[in-house]
């Protein structure tokens, strides 16, 4: 395993960054930063949410999928691409491959949701369904790897996929400049890794924190420890982030970002629904995690200009969180 200064020569800087933006603009969204001063008063802080839920496939996840695909040679491509996803990255690569004209394999938990699962149906891939653990998920995707000969897109620990991630902090920065902070979830921190190399590259002063629930906090207790920590049995509705950190992510995350906070389901809950109450905006559980740290207390912001990467927004909505 490559020690932390390898790892920091794998992941993306500024310069890669800005050419996976470009690469990628002609299948993305630039997605809007909108405002809500009835959940600033909650928060006691001035929110810019940068709203990935109206992305390509209803998630950041399409920056990322569509860069690594891109970045493919031809005599590469031409063989497909596999991942394995809960399932917004799966779409997002079924979508890429789509645009590039080429065949995807997406292994998921046999718990996905269904909304997830169908999307990554609807751009054309073939699921491969697994168990729902991290080791199940490896090795089916070794399975299809040696059957079809297709390249593997990692959903977080891919350099490529992290570059893409970024754009969102990027394009972030670009329109709000003048932000003090800027959150955004983790899960296996490519979404998170990409924001701190982006906002940090882009202003010095910044600061940057992830977003977690309190049932899968291995990413808080990895921050703290400096080795990748297991994820626990987690029983969370924010299920895009029931994964665990790469030790690249970790490096990443380490060097640019100021802490992790962590938040109880019943405060996702109440940020998902305010967010769809009050800004009229749909998105997932995942995505509420950083307003329900700001809400309770984990994360201090009080009086900052703060940007927040709204992850997505696919939703089972037969299984919403505040239905009994």
């Amino acid at each position: 395993m490559p020690d932390a200064e390898g790892r920091a020569a794998q992941l993306p800087d500024l310069a890669a960054i800005r050419a996976a933006h470009a690469r990628i603009a002609p299948y993305v969204h630039r997605t809007p930063v909108l405002r809500c001063s009835a959940i600033d008063d909650e928060t006691r802080a001035r929110l810019y949410f940068k709203c990935e839920n109206f992305q390509k496939v209803g998630a950041f996840k399409a920056r990322g999928a569509t860069n690594a695909v891109f970045s493919l040679p031809e005599a590469e491509a031409r063989h497909g691409v596999v991942a394995h996803s809960s399932g917004n990255h799966g779409a997002a690569l079924a979508y890429a491959a789509r645009q590039r004209g080429i065949a995807a394999w997406v292994v998921m938990p046999e718990n996905s949701a269904k909304v997830k699962q169908d999307n990554v149906r609807r751009f054309g891939a073939t699921i491969r369904f697994c168990a729902p653990n991290i080791p199940a998920r490896e090795a089916l995707c070794a399975e299809v790897l040696a059957e079809t000969g297709a390249t593997m897109v990692h959903p977080f620990d891919d350099p490529r996929v992290i570059a893409g991630q970024a754009t969102a902090a990027l394009e972030l920065l670009e329109d709000h400049p003048d932000l003090d902070v800027v959150i955004a979830p983790v899960g296996g921190g490519g979404l998170l890794s990409g924001t701190a190399i982006a906002a940090r590259s882009l202003k010095a002063s910044i600061r940057v924190y992830g977003a977690e629930p309190a049932n899968a906090d291995d990413a808080a207790r990895s921050y703290k420890s400096g080795n990748v920590e297991p994820l626990p049995q987690a029983t969370t509705i924010a299920d895009g982030l029931r994964t665990t950190l790469a030790p690249r992510t970790l490096a990443a995350i380490r060097e640019g970002a100021a802490g992790i906070g962590t938040a109880s389901e019943e405060a996702m809950v109440r940020a998902m629904r305010m967010t769809w109450e009050r800004m009229k905006m749909i998105i997932e559980p995942s995505a509420a995690v950083p307003l329900a740290c700001l809400l309770e207390g984990t994360l201090d912001v009080a009086g900052a200009k703060v940007g927040i990467i709204v992850s997505g927004g696919n939703v089972d909505l037969d299984r919403l969180p505040w239905q009994t």
